[in-house]
Protein backbone atom coordinates (compact mmCIF):
# COMPACT_ATOMS: atom_id res chain seq x y z
CA UNK A 1 0.00 0.00 0.00
CA UNK A 2 1.36 3.58 -0.75
CA UNK A 3 2.07 5.63 1.37
CA UNK A 4 1.11 8.31 0.01
CA UNK A 5 -1.31 9.03 -3.20
CA UNK A 6 0.47 9.92 -6.63
CA UNK A 7 -0.04 13.43 -7.47
CA UNK A 8 -0.12 13.60 -10.92
CA UNK A 9 -3.73 14.37 -13.30
CA UNK A 10 -4.49 10.96 -13.76
CA UNK A 11 -6.70 12.30 -16.67
CA UNK A 12 -10.47 11.74 -15.18
CA UNK A 13 -12.65 12.20 -12.65
CA UNK A 14 -14.98 10.51 -10.31
CA UNK A 15 -18.43 10.76 -9.25
CA UNK A 16 -20.25 8.50 -6.76
CA UNK A 17 -23.55 8.44 -5.54
CA UNK A 18 -24.56 8.10 -2.00
CA UNK A 19 -23.12 8.54 1.54
CA UNK A 20 -21.80 6.39 4.21
CA UNK A 21 -18.96 3.65 4.56
CA UNK A 22 -20.78 2.16 0.95
CA UNK A 23 -19.04 5.44 -0.70
CA UNK A 24 -16.22 5.96 1.63
CA UNK A 25 -14.79 3.12 1.02
CA UNK A 26 -14.39 3.78 -3.12
CA UNK A 27 -13.42 7.47 -3.04
CA UNK A 28 -10.39 5.79 -0.83
CA UNK A 29 -9.31 3.26 -3.38
CA UNK A 30 -8.82 6.13 -6.53
CA UNK A 31 -7.36 8.70 -3.64
CA UNK A 32 -5.35 6.09 -2.96
CA UNK A 33 -4.27 4.37 -6.50
CA UNK A 34 -4.65 7.60 -8.68
CA UNK A 35 -4.66 10.74 -6.19
CA UNK A 36 -8.31 11.70 -7.23
CA UNK A 37 -10.54 13.74 -4.87
CA UNK A 38 -14.03 12.32 -5.71
CA UNK A 39 -17.21 14.27 -6.42
CA UNK A 40 -20.01 12.91 -4.08
CA UNK A 41 -23.19 13.45 -4.84
CA UNK A 42 -26.21 12.35 -2.21
CA UNK A 43 -29.29 13.48 -0.60
CA UNK A 44 -28.62 13.08 3.09
CA UNK A 45 -25.07 13.65 3.83
CA UNK A 46 -23.02 11.64 6.84
CA UNK A 47 -19.73 13.39 8.38
CA UNK A 48 -17.40 10.86 7.64
CA UNK A 49 -17.72 11.86 3.70
CA UNK A 50 -18.02 15.46 4.56
CA UNK A 51 -14.78 15.41 6.40
CA UNK A 52 -12.82 12.78 4.62
CA UNK A 53 -9.92 13.95 2.11
CA UNK A 54 -10.71 11.78 -0.48
CA UNK A 55 -14.03 13.48 -2.00
CA UNK A 56 -15.78 16.69 -2.07
CA UNK A 57 -19.67 16.45 -1.74
CA UNK A 58 -22.61 18.01 -2.98
CA UNK A 59 -25.85 17.25 -1.34
CA UNK A 60 -29.03 17.51 -2.88
CA UNK A 61 -31.20 17.28 0.03
CA UNK A 62 -33.38 14.61 1.12
CA UNK A 63 -36.76 15.42 -0.85
CA UNK A 64 -34.87 15.36 -4.23
CA UNK A 65 -35.73 13.40 -6.86
CA UNK A 66 -34.60 11.32 -9.26
CA UNK A 67 -35.10 13.79 -12.21
CA UNK A 68 -33.45 15.89 -9.64
CA UNK A 69 -30.35 14.00 -9.09
CA UNK A 70 -30.06 13.12 -12.34
CA UNK A 71 -30.16 16.87 -13.97
CA UNK A 72 -27.06 17.84 -11.04
CA UNK A 73 -25.15 14.92 -12.79
CA UNK A 74 -25.63 16.18 -16.13
CA UNK A 75 -24.88 19.73 -15.00
CA UNK A 76 -22.04 18.50 -13.36
CA UNK A 77 -20.49 16.51 -16.19
CA UNK A 78 -21.13 19.94 -18.54
CA UNK A 79 -18.57 21.53 -16.07
CA UNK A 80 -15.91 18.96 -17.27
CA UNK A 81 -12.97 19.87 -19.93
CA UNK A 82 -14.64 18.72 -23.76
CA UNK A 83 -13.61 14.88 -23.52
CA UNK A 84 -12.47 14.36 -20.06
CA UNK A 85 -14.06 11.28 -19.61
CA UNK A 86 -15.94 10.53 -15.72
CA UNK A 87 -16.60 7.35 -14.00
CA UNK A 88 -20.04 7.04 -12.56
CA UNK A 89 -20.16 4.60 -9.22
CA UNK A 90 -22.59 4.04 -6.47
CA UNK A 91 -22.42 1.43 -3.78
CA UNK A 92 -26.22 0.63 -3.43
CA UNK A 93 -29.32 -1.05 -4.95
CA UNK A 94 -31.65 1.51 -5.21
CA UNK A 95 -28.84 3.71 -6.68
CA UNK A 96 -27.61 0.89 -9.25
CA UNK A 97 -31.47 1.10 -10.02
CA UNK A 98 -31.65 4.63 -10.53
CA UNK A 99 -28.50 4.50 -12.88
CA UNK A 100 -30.20 2.29 -14.83
CA UNK A 101 -33.57 4.25 -14.76
CA UNK A 102 -31.40 7.18 -16.38
CA UNK A 103 -28.76 5.36 -18.71
CA UNK A 104 -29.37 6.94 -21.54
CA UNK A 105 -29.64 10.98 -20.04
CA UNK A 106 -25.75 9.21 -18.06
CA UNK A 107 -24.09 7.14 -20.56
CA UNK A 108 -23.62 10.57 -22.84
CA UNK A 109 -21.76 12.07 -20.32
CA UNK A 110 -20.12 8.95 -17.75
CA UNK A 111 -18.63 5.64 -18.61
CA UNK A 112 -20.70 3.23 -16.57
CA UNK A 113 -20.30 -0.67 -15.64
CA UNK A 114 -23.50 -2.12 -14.52
CA UNK A 115 -25.27 -4.95 -15.67
CA UNK A 116 -28.95 -3.67 -17.37
CA UNK A 117 -32.46 -3.67 -16.10
CA UNK A 118 -33.55 -7.20 -17.26
CA UNK A 119 -30.03 -8.64 -15.80
CA UNK A 120 -30.44 -6.43 -12.96
CA UNK A 121 -34.04 -7.62 -12.04
CA UNK A 122 -33.03 -10.90 -12.18
CA UNK A 123 -29.56 -11.16 -10.24
CA UNK A 124 -31.59 -8.95 -7.48
CA UNK A 125 -33.86 -11.41 -6.81
CA UNK A 126 -32.52 -14.39 -4.64
CA UNK A 127 -35.10 -17.20 -5.64
CA UNK A 128 -33.96 -16.58 -9.57
CA UNK A 129 -30.08 -16.34 -8.03
CA UNK A 130 -31.04 -19.96 -6.56
CA UNK A 131 -32.11 -21.21 -9.71
CA UNK A 132 -29.13 -20.15 -11.52
CA UNK A 133 -26.53 -21.67 -9.05
CA UNK A 134 -28.59 -24.75 -9.28
CA UNK A 135 -28.16 -25.13 -12.94
CA UNK A 136 -24.12 -24.35 -12.31
CA UNK A 137 -24.23 -26.82 -9.76
CA UNK A 138 -23.14 -24.56 -7.11
CA UNK A 139 -24.46 -25.08 -3.93
CA UNK A 140 -26.93 -23.29 -2.26
CA UNK A 141 -29.43 -23.81 1.16
CA UNK A 142 -32.77 -25.57 0.90
CA UNK A 143 -35.35 -23.30 -0.15
CA UNK A 144 -38.91 -22.57 -0.37
CA UNK A 145 -40.07 -19.67 -2.39
CA UNK A 146 -43.54 -17.98 -1.30
CA UNK A 147 -45.38 -15.69 -3.71
CA UNK A 148 -47.34 -13.65 -2.33
CA UNK A 149 -48.88 -12.17 -5.46
CA UNK A 150 -51.04 -14.87 -5.08
CA UNK A 151 -51.58 -14.60 -1.38
CA UNK A 152 -55.54 -14.89 -2.27
CA UNK A 153 -55.66 -17.46 -4.28
CA UNK A 154 -57.53 -21.06 -3.15
CA UNK A 155 -54.41 -22.73 -3.70
CA UNK A 156 -51.75 -20.58 -2.37
CA UNK A 157 -48.97 -22.66 -0.27
CA UNK A 158 -47.93 -19.76 1.88
CA UNK A 159 -48.86 -21.42 5.31
CA UNK A 160 -48.21 -25.19 4.23
CA UNK A 161 -45.53 -26.63 6.80
CA UNK A 162 -42.43 -27.03 5.54
CA UNK A 163 -40.03 -29.76 4.55
CA UNK A 164 -37.43 -29.32 7.42
CA UNK A 165 -37.56 -28.97 10.94
CA UNK A 166 -37.20 -25.31 12.49
CA UNK A 167 -35.08 -22.83 12.96
CA UNK A 168 -34.94 -21.04 9.92
CA UNK A 169 -34.27 -18.32 8.42
CA UNK A 170 -36.60 -16.09 6.47
CA UNK A 171 -35.81 -13.23 3.93
CA UNK A 172 -37.77 -11.30 1.10
CA UNK A 173 -36.29 -12.27 -2.73
CA UNK A 174 -36.32 -8.54 -3.56
CA UNK A 175 -34.78 -5.50 -0.91
CA UNK A 176 -36.41 -3.08 -3.25
CA UNK A 177 -40.08 -4.78 -3.11
CA UNK A 178 -39.74 -5.55 0.52
CA UNK A 179 -38.62 -2.10 1.51
CA UNK A 180 -41.91 -0.48 -0.21
CA UNK A 181 -44.07 -1.83 3.25
CA UNK A 182 -44.53 -1.91 6.83
CA UNK A 183 -45.55 -3.45 9.61
CA UNK A 184 -44.68 -4.40 12.97
CA UNK A 185 -41.18 -6.38 13.82
CA UNK A 186 -39.54 -5.59 10.75
CA UNK A 187 -36.50 -7.19 9.77
CA UNK A 188 -34.11 -7.40 7.33
CA UNK A 189 -33.43 -10.98 8.25
CA UNK A 190 -35.63 -13.44 10.10
CA UNK A 191 -34.51 -16.37 12.67
CA UNK A 192 -37.67 -18.34 13.17
CA UNK A 193 -37.57 -20.85 16.04
CA UNK A 194 -41.19 -22.56 15.40
CA UNK A 195 -43.93 -23.11 13.32
CA UNK A 196 -46.01 -20.22 15.06
CA UNK A 197 -43.45 -17.46 14.40
CA UNK A 198 -43.24 -18.29 11.07
CA UNK A 199 -46.87 -17.73 10.17
CA UNK A 200 -47.13 -15.12 12.25
CA UNK A 201 -44.46 -13.31 9.47
CA UNK A 202 -46.32 -14.70 6.63
CA UNK A 203 -49.90 -13.18 8.24
CA UNK A 204 -48.05 -10.14 8.73
CA UNK A 205 -46.57 -9.98 5.06
CA UNK A 206 -49.86 -10.32 3.76
CA UNK A 207 -52.14 -7.97 5.50
CA UNK A 208 -49.17 -5.31 4.76
CA UNK A 209 -49.66 -5.70 1.35
CA UNK A 210 -46.65 -7.27 0.27
CA UNK A 211 -46.50 -8.98 -2.96
CA UNK A 212 -43.03 -9.99 -3.75
CA UNK A 213 -41.56 -13.35 -3.52
CA UNK A 214 -40.08 -13.94 0.32
CA UNK A 215 -37.60 -17.06 0.72
CA UNK A 216 -37.66 -19.42 3.60
CA UNK A 217 -34.37 -21.20 4.24
CA UNK A 218 -33.36 -24.15 6.42
CA UNK A 219 -30.66 -22.66 8.70
CA UNK A 220 -27.03 -23.13 7.71
CA UNK A 221 -25.42 -23.56 11.30
CA UNK A 222 -22.55 -21.81 12.32
CA UNK A 223 -21.87 -18.33 13.78
CA UNK A 224 -20.24 -15.60 12.00
CA UNK A 225 -16.97 -17.16 11.23
CA UNK A 226 -18.86 -19.33 9.06
CA UNK A 227 -19.55 -16.80 6.36
CA UNK A 228 -17.39 -15.46 3.29
CA UNK A 229 -17.65 -13.01 0.94
CA UNK A 230 -16.46 -12.24 -2.53
CA UNK A 231 -15.87 -9.84 -4.28
CA UNK A 232 -14.74 -9.94 -8.41
CA UNK A 233 -14.74 -7.44 -11.37
CA UNK A 234 -16.04 -8.82 -14.56
CA UNK A 235 -15.19 -6.50 -17.38
CA UNK A 236 -17.21 -4.90 -20.44
CA UNK A 237 -15.07 -7.55 -22.72
CA UNK A 238 -16.68 -10.34 -20.65
CA UNK A 239 -13.34 -10.84 -18.86
CA UNK A 240 -13.41 -11.40 -15.03
CA UNK A 241 -10.06 -9.32 -13.81
CA UNK A 242 -10.48 -9.65 -9.88
CA UNK A 243 -11.09 -11.73 -7.44
CA UNK A 244 -10.45 -11.49 -4.02
CA UNK A 245 -12.74 -13.75 -0.97
CA UNK A 246 -12.06 -13.48 2.61
CA UNK A 247 -13.68 -15.12 6.06
CA UNK A 248 -16.35 -13.09 8.07
CA UNK A 249 -15.39 -12.51 11.59
CA UNK A 250 -17.94 -10.58 13.06
CA UNK A 251 -21.02 -9.13 11.61
CA UNK A 252 -23.55 -6.43 12.53
CA UNK A 253 -26.41 -7.56 14.56
CA UNK A 254 -28.88 -4.78 15.03
CA UNK A 255 -31.77 -5.50 13.08
CA UNK A 256 -31.62 -3.01 10.39
CA UNK A 257 -28.05 -4.39 9.68
CA UNK A 258 -27.92 -8.27 10.59
CA UNK A 259 -25.60 -9.99 8.38
CA UNK A 260 -23.57 -7.05 7.21
CA UNK A 261 -19.66 -7.73 7.80
CA UNK A 262 -18.09 -5.32 10.06
CA UNK A 263 -14.82 -7.40 10.74
CA UNK A 264 -13.05 -9.89 7.57
CA UNK A 265 -9.74 -11.46 7.16
CA UNK A 266 -9.32 -12.14 3.38
CA UNK A 267 -7.00 -15.35 2.42
CA UNK A 268 -7.17 -18.02 -0.23
CA UNK A 269 -10.14 -19.44 -1.20
CA UNK A 270 -9.78 -21.28 -4.46
CA UNK A 271 -13.29 -23.04 -4.49
CA UNK A 272 -15.05 -20.05 -3.53
CA UNK A 273 -13.35 -17.53 -5.88
CA UNK A 274 -13.65 -20.80 -8.69
CA UNK A 275 -17.70 -20.56 -8.13
CA UNK A 276 -17.87 -16.86 -7.84
CA UNK A 277 -16.03 -16.44 -11.65
CA UNK A 278 -18.08 -19.29 -13.25
CA UNK A 279 -21.57 -17.69 -12.11
CA UNK A 280 -20.11 -13.95 -13.49
CA UNK A 281 -19.54 -15.70 -17.10
CA UNK A 282 -22.58 -18.27 -17.12
CA UNK A 283 -24.60 -14.72 -16.47
CA UNK A 284 -22.20 -12.74 -18.79
CA UNK A 285 -21.59 -10.32 -15.73
CA UNK A 286 -20.43 -6.87 -15.81
CA UNK A 287 -19.12 -4.85 -12.99
CA UNK A 288 -18.20 -5.46 -9.87
CA UNK A 289 -20.27 -8.09 -7.80
CA UNK A 290 -20.09 -9.15 -4.29
CA UNK A 291 -21.49 -12.38 -3.16
CA UNK A 292 -22.62 -13.69 0.31
CA UNK A 293 -21.53 -17.40 1.39
CA UNK A 294 -21.70 -19.71 4.14
CA UNK A 295 -19.88 -22.91 4.97
CA UNK A 296 -21.82 -25.87 7.06
CA UNK A 297 -19.93 -26.75 9.19
CA UNK A 298 -21.54 -30.15 9.51
CA UNK A 299 -20.38 -31.07 6.16
CA UNK A 300 -17.78 -28.44 4.29
CA UNK A 301 -20.23 -27.45 1.83
CA UNK A 302 -19.86 -23.87 0.99
CA UNK A 303 -23.85 -22.60 0.47
CA UNK A 304 -23.95 -19.26 -1.92
CA UNK A 305 -26.69 -16.95 -0.55
CA UNK A 306 -26.48 -13.58 -2.84
CA UNK A 307 -25.10 -11.82 -5.19
CA UNK A 308 -25.12 -7.99 -4.77
CA UNK A 309 -24.78 -6.12 -8.00
CA UNK A 310 -22.49 -4.06 -6.70
CA UNK A 311 -19.12 -4.23 -5.10
CA UNK A 312 -20.05 -4.31 -1.72
CA UNK A 313 -20.05 -2.32 1.47
CA UNK A 314 -16.48 -3.37 3.11
CA UNK A 315 -14.65 -3.47 -0.25
CA UNK A 316 -11.75 -1.65 1.23
CA UNK A 317 -10.88 -5.10 2.51
CA UNK A 318 -9.75 -5.65 -1.76
CA UNK A 319 -7.78 -2.67 -1.91
CA UNK A 320 -6.00 -3.03 1.81
CA UNK A 321 -4.69 -6.76 0.96
CA UNK A 322 -2.86 -4.94 -1.86
CA UNK A 323 -4.74 -4.83 -5.15
CA UNK A 324 -6.67 -1.66 -5.69
CA UNK A 325 -10.43 -2.17 -6.61
CA UNK A 326 -10.09 1.20 -8.90
CA UNK A 327 -7.58 0.01 -10.83
CA UNK A 328 -9.78 -2.63 -12.38
CA UNK A 329 -12.86 -0.27 -13.43
CA UNK A 330 -10.25 2.02 -14.82
CA UNK A 331 -8.10 -0.16 -17.12
CA UNK A 332 -11.94 -1.75 -18.45
CA UNK A 333 -13.06 1.99 -18.97
CA UNK A 334 -10.84 4.95 -19.38
CA UNK A 335 -7.88 2.48 -20.93
CA UNK A 336 -10.26 0.17 -22.63
CA UNK A 337 -8.18 -3.12 -21.93
CA UNK A 338 -8.20 -5.85 -19.51
CA UNK A 339 -5.70 -6.66 -16.69
CA UNK A 340 -4.79 -9.98 -16.42
CA UNK A 341 -6.76 -11.98 -13.84
CA UNK A 342 -5.62 -10.73 -10.21
CA UNK A 343 -6.61 -13.56 -7.15
CA UNK A 344 -6.22 -11.95 -4.26
CA UNK A 345 -4.66 -14.37 -1.57
CA UNK A 346 -2.44 -11.92 1.02
CA UNK A 347 -3.87 -11.96 4.51
CA UNK A 348 -5.48 -8.36 5.93
CA UNK A 349 -7.07 -8.00 8.63
CA UNK A 350 -10.34 -5.87 7.53
CA UNK A 351 -12.01 -3.96 10.66
CA UNK A 352 -13.99 -1.21 11.67
CA UNK A 353 -14.35 -2.97 14.91
CA UNK A 354 -11.61 -2.80 18.28
CA UNK A 355 -9.67 -5.84 17.75
CA UNK A 356 -10.50 -6.60 21.12
CA UNK A 357 -13.64 -6.71 20.51
CA UNK A 358 -13.45 -8.98 17.31
CA UNK A 359 -11.54 -11.41 19.72
CA UNK A 360 -14.41 -11.70 21.86
CA UNK A 361 -16.20 -13.47 19.16
CA UNK A 362 -13.97 -15.77 17.54
CA UNK A 363 -14.17 -19.06 19.20
CA UNK A 364 -11.89 -21.43 17.36
CA UNK A 365 -8.43 -21.05 18.79
CA UNK A 366 -6.52 -21.55 15.56
CA UNK A 367 -8.56 -18.68 13.66
CA UNK A 368 -7.83 -16.56 17.04
CA UNK A 369 -3.87 -16.87 17.20
CA UNK A 370 -4.36 -16.35 12.94
CA UNK A 371 -6.44 -13.21 13.58
CA UNK A 372 -4.26 -12.04 16.17
CA UNK A 373 -1.11 -12.52 14.10
CA UNK A 374 -2.80 -11.03 11.06
CA UNK A 375 -3.76 -8.14 13.06
CA UNK A 376 0.03 -6.88 13.99
CA UNK A 377 1.39 -7.00 10.70
CA UNK A 378 -1.78 -6.06 8.29
CA UNK A 379 -4.58 -4.42 10.21
CA UNK A 380 -6.86 -2.39 7.94
CA UNK A 381 -9.50 -0.18 9.37
CA UNK A 382 -10.81 2.71 6.39
CA UNK A 383 -11.16 5.47 8.89
CA UNK A 384 -7.78 5.01 9.91
CA UNK A 385 -6.48 5.81 5.95
CA UNK A 386 -2.93 7.41 6.47
CA UNK A 387 -4.28 10.91 4.46
CA UNK A 388 -6.72 11.62 6.72
CA UNK A 389 -6.60 13.95 9.63
CA UNK A 390 -7.61 13.69 13.28
CA UNK A 391 -10.97 13.85 13.07
CA UNK A 392 -11.38 11.12 11.21
CA UNK A 393 -8.86 8.90 13.68
CA UNK A 394 -11.15 10.23 16.28
CA UNK A 395 -14.34 9.15 14.82
CA UNK A 396 -12.68 5.27 14.49
CA UNK A 397 -12.45 5.88 18.38
CA UNK A 398 -15.90 7.05 19.20
CA UNK A 399 -17.32 4.42 16.42
CA UNK A 400 -15.54 1.47 18.23
CA UNK A 401 -16.95 2.55 21.56
CA UNK A 402 -20.18 2.90 20.16
CA UNK A 403 -19.94 -0.63 18.41
CA UNK A 404 -18.98 -2.10 21.38
CA UNK A 405 -22.22 -0.58 23.47
CA UNK A 406 -24.03 -2.00 20.65
CA UNK A 407 -22.79 -5.64 20.42
CA UNK A 408 -22.82 -5.83 24.55
CA UNK A 409 -26.62 -5.09 24.32
CA UNK A 410 -27.51 -6.90 21.10
CA UNK A 411 -25.03 -10.13 20.76
CA UNK A 412 -23.51 -10.10 24.10
CA UNK A 413 -21.76 -13.52 23.49
CA UNK A 414 -21.29 -15.75 20.03
CA UNK A 415 -23.57 -18.30 19.42
CA UNK A 416 -23.75 -21.46 17.40
CA UNK A 417 -26.03 -19.88 14.40
CA UNK A 418 -24.60 -16.20 14.57
CA UNK A 419 -28.47 -15.13 15.72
Amino acid sequence: MPSSPPTADPGFDVVVLGAGLNTLNLTIAFHQEYGIVSTLVCRVPVAMNERTVTARSIVLGADASDEEMRDVLVELAQQRPAGRPALLLCNADSLVAFIDAHRADLEEHYLLSQVDAAQLERLADKAEFQEICAGLGIATPPTKVVDFARARDADWDGEDPLPWAYPCVGKAANTAEYGRVSFPGKRKVFFLESEEQRLRLVRSLRDAGFTGRFLFQDLVPGDDTAQRSITAYRSSRGRVTLLCAAQVLLGEHTPEALGRPAAMITGAHPQLVEAASRFLDAVDYVGFANFDVKVDPRTGEQCFFEINPRIGRNNYYVTAAGESVARHIVEDLVHGEDIDQVVVTRPVLYTILPVRLVLRYVRDAHLRARVKDVARTALANPFLYRPEGAWMRAYARTSGLNFVRKYLRVYPRPTDTGF
